[in-house]
């Protein structure tokens, strides 16, 4: 099996993008986050003539929004409101083995990293907290969590972990918590598992650089875990089990987070 998460800012903008990538790469299941369209907007009939007529759309007009389209079957579809909030952030779907893949976009968090200063960043901390109470103890179920969770947690997922320890996205408080999720449930992070430690790892690069691969400052928030049950079938083919399609990025009007992949 073969699945995709990419935060695709806009699918009806870049559906274009999306067909190319679905062509060329051919996941069996692709989870897109901030599609910013309301249900029936989205471009259910083009993804059915890609080949993905099973599909899981749960959006809003303009705002988040995700989708998980898939070749196989979906037997059960969930969607969870966090922090009370009626954002469209998450959708669960069920395979007929009884894998279920979560597709999350996590808030941002805004520019200022005080929960006090900035509701958006108390709102984002509430979400990773809430987040762990859901999924804690998932004991033996098979699970895989994918998405754009907004934050990157080790120090080489951002291009300078002293100069970002201050900025939204890696700051302590939001790091301790993805850390303390991953724990809980437990997951694994699949692509930091199969990469060394000393080794870059990017999934974002800012609209903002005029050539971001050259500067390269970029950030892992884009990720895929797996409950103890998958561990051996998601890292059986080591390395070669997932990839960031940095292509993508430098496409024609791209979304500034790259695609990424992982072989079951």
């Amino acid at each position: 099996m073969r699945i995709t998460t990419w935060n695709i800012n806009s699918v009806r903008l870049r559906l274009g993008l999306v067909e190319r990538f679905l062509e060329t790469v051919k996941p069996d299941i692709l989870c897109l986050q901030e599609t910013k369209c309301q249900n029936d907007q989205f471009p259910a009939k083009a993804f059915a003539n890609a080949g993905y007529p099973h599909q899981a759309i749960h959006g809003q007009r303009g705002y988040h929004g995700v989708a998980t389209l898939s070749r196989l079957p979906l037997h059960e579809i969930t969607r969870r409101q966090y922090c009370g909030k009626d954002d469209a952030r998450h959708i669960a779907v069920t395979l007929e083995e009884g894998i279920v893949i979560h597709n999350f976009y996590v808030p941002a968090g805004g520019d200022i990293p005080d929960p006090e200063q900035n509701e958006k960043f108390d709102h984002k901390l509430r979400f990773v907290d809430e987040m762990r109470e859901v999924f804690t103890g998932l004991g033996d179920q098979p699970h895989i969590l994918v998405g754009d969770l907004n934050i990157a947690p080790h120090e080489n997922d951002v291009w300078s972990h002293k100069q970002l320890l201050k900025v939204v996205s890696h700051t302590p408080p939001e790091t301790e918590r993805l850390a303390a999720l991953m724990e809980a449930a437990p997951f694994i992070d699949v692509m930091r598992e199969l990469t060394a430690d000393e080794q870059k790892l990017y999934t974002w690069w800012s609209y903002r650089s005029k050539d971001w691969r050259k500067s390269n400052r970029g950030r892992r928030l884009d990720h895929i875990w797996v409950s103890p049950a998958l561990k051996d079938r998601a890292l059986a083919k080591g390395r070669r089990a997932f990839t960031v399609h940095d292509d993508v990025r430098g496409w024609d009007r791209p979304s500034d987070h790259a695609p990424v992949t992982l072989d079951l």
